[in-house]
């Protein structure tokens, strides 16, 4: 009976309010370390803060693996944030010094509170089988490309296109649109005036194709991840009516039988 009144207070709203409203102070106070101003301002107030809301993180951590009981560790989201809180316990002196710096990582805790962030990481992890092929398919494309441009314009420009390497890392700064008009595809065509004739359908084939693969891979997962979710909702309610049908039929019968043992003495 109390893990079932600790797992209702547990699963309410107010609950969720009150753990995401401490983790963005917590990620505010976090930022706060780093203004060396703010430190010698309010440096003591400051690591108090992340002091207490530490310990309120381990407490609740504590209510959920009590109330849930071994159940708590079969599940991913639970076990995401049995990391977050283990890693900011672990003392951030000498050697683990850098750990100091994932604390930050707490904020992440807002992906396992809110249920819509949850969806949205569900879905990115839904896409990965398919975008697996996509990445295939662009390893090839740039591979093939990379080879040609060392091939066509390494001897003209060997910091750009000098190996397979550099023309790889040179045509992924091309695919993201980044300078890669006046920076690089204008000074390669003063000395070979066709290149437009490899850059552009090199374009056509990564930043307007197979990048919109990406995209279209992730909405499909996420359109799959709300209807299993809208799908679970509907046989939830569908559960529930059923047994609201269950109980007015029971209420029916009950209301006959009294009727019935009513009219038999009258």
């Amino acid at each position: 009976m109390m893990r079932a009144r600790l797992r209702a207070l547990i699963e309410g709203k107010r609950w969720e309010y009150t753990i995401v409203t401490l983790i963005l102070i917590n990620a505010v106070t976090l930022g706060l370390e780093t203004s060396q101003t703010a430190m010698d301002a309010f440096g003591p107030v400051l690591i108090a803060m992340d002091r207490t809301i530490l310990a309120i993180f381990v407490v609740e951590l504590t209510l959920r693996i009590f109330a849930y009981g071994p159940r708590f560790f079969t599940g991913a989201w639970n076990l995401f944030d049995t990391f977050i809180i283990g890693i900011a316990l672990v003392p951030a002196t000498g050697p683990a010094s850098v750990l100091r710096a994932l604390r930050i990582l707490r904020v992440l805790r807002l992906i396992s509170v809110v249920p819509s962030l949850r969806k949205v990481i569900g879905g990115l992890m839904a896409a990965l089988p398919g975008m697996g092929s996509v990445v295939l398919l662009m390893t090839l494309v740039f591979y093939v490309f990379s080879v040609m441009a060392t091939k066509l314009y390494g001897a003209s420009f060997p910091d750009w296109f000098g190996s397979i390497a550099a023309s790889a890392y040179t045509l992924f700064q091309v695919m993201t649109l980044e300078s890669w008009s006046m920076g690089i595809v204008r000074p390669v065509m003063e000395v070979y005036p066709s290149a437009w004739l490899f850059f552009l359908p090199f374009i056509l084939c990564t930043a307007f194709t197979v990048l919109n693969l990406f995209i279209g891979i992730m909405v499909s997962a996420m359109q799959q991840e709300h209807d299993a979710s809208a799908e679970k909702d509907r046989q939830l309610i569908h559960s529930e009516t059923e047994l609201v049908l269950q109980e007015v039929r029971a209420l029916r019968r009950e209301v006959a039988e009294l009727r019935n043992q009513s009219s038999e003495k009258t």
